[in-house]
């Protein structure tokens, strides 16, 4: 019995990983996008940059998820994550046009900023996961 529970554990393990890559690569490419250094901030104890992209960190996990329950194979869930990660930096720019100095308004602490970045990602997230139907 137990050998049968286990029996979906090479499949998780791969999806587990491959999920855990697609974190890594999206934390590495949407910080290089960003005008300000987020994890510098972070070190220096700014909670504008924390919410900023733990906001935007769950806005890409969120239809990262959907794709591992829903894609056909590890491949497809990769190119999903690929377009999760393009409409995060997509979001980015489109919510600097209201507030040209977002990035700015972050590093020095601003939360209003932080907030309206961080939520706009996590709903263009929630809006990204719910339209990925197969």
């Amino acid at each position: 019995m137990v050998l049968q529970s286990l029996a979906g554990l090479p499949a998780f393990l791969v999806y587990f990983c491959t999920a855990i890559v697609a974190v890594v690569a999206y934390l590495f490419v949407y910080t290089r996008v960003t005008a300000h250094n987020e994890f510098d901030l972070i070190r220096a104890n700014e909670p504008a940059a924390a919410i900023a992209l733990g906001l935007s960190l769950l806005g890409f996990v969120l239809p990262l998820v959907s794709a591992i329950a829903h894609s056909a194979n590890v491949w497809d869930c990769m190119i999903w994550a690929a377009i999760a990660l393009i409409v995060q930096i997509i979001v980015y720019f489109l919510v600097r046009v209201p507030v040209p100095n977002l990035s700015k308004r972050i590093a020095s602490g601003e939360l209003a900023a932080a907030i309206w970045l961080g939520l706009s990602s996590l709903a263009a997230g929630a809006l990204n996961a719910a339209s990925m139907i197969y």
